[in-house]
């Protein structure tokens, strides 16, 4: 499985009144829409489907057991 880069050109930097712009605007949507748009962003960002995100390997987490 290749590693996603992020990519930097997709994105720009803003002002503080830019982001106090946008934050107004994002408070008024529900947090199903803003997950939405977080994983668009995402999508975008590492280049990938969101429609088809790729599956985590779970083979590079190890878990440990409390139980003794």
């Amino acid at each position: 499985m290749q590693p996603y880069k992020l990519d930097r050109n997709s994105f720009k930097a803003h002002t503080f009144s830019d982001a106090d712009n946008h934050s107004i605007f994002y408070k008024d949507l529900s947090v199903v829409e803003r997950l939405k748009i977080a994983n668009y962003l995402n999508s975008i960002a590492f280049n990938f489907n969101a429609e088809n995100p790729p599956r985590m390997d779970k083979n590079v987490f190890k878990t440990k057991s409390w139980n003794k």
